[in-house]
């Protein structure tokens, strides 16, 4: 580990007196990204915990958080509302259920209105 930040990603570990002491840090491996046509995406209102705002939610990708992140920057610019992803998870502001449906069959994704 070269860099100069390095200490910033090791959970848990302060300080250690073993002069043959190395860190090693195991990260959980992603899971491979499926092809849009075997994805199951759910796609769902949701308000609860957030102040009563609208949210669409969109759960069930698989995949790295890098291709998560890209269709979560997909669906904020085609539907024209801000969004995030966290936790597997993408969350769009506002009811926009048909729109995130639409656009992701014809991303060729399955997908499911709840």
């Amino acid at each position: 580990m070269s860099k100069k930040n390095d200490w910033k990603n090791r959970d848990g570990v302060v300080y250690s007196t073993n002069s043959d002491f190395d860190y090693s840090y195991n990260k959980n491996e992603e899971a491979e990204t499926l092809p849009p046509a075997k994805q199951n995406l759910r796609v769902q209102m949701d308000n609860k915990g957030r102040a009563g705002k609208q949210v669409t939610l969109v759960t069930g990708f698989v995949g790295t958080t890098d291709d998560l992140e890209t269709l979560t920057k997909l669906l904020k610019t085609k539907c024209g509302v801000g969004g995030s992803a966290k936790d597997g998870e993408i969350l769009m502001q506002g009811d926009v259920r048909d729109k995130v449906v639409a656009v992701l069959t014809k991303e060729g994704y399955k997908t499911r209105k709840i």
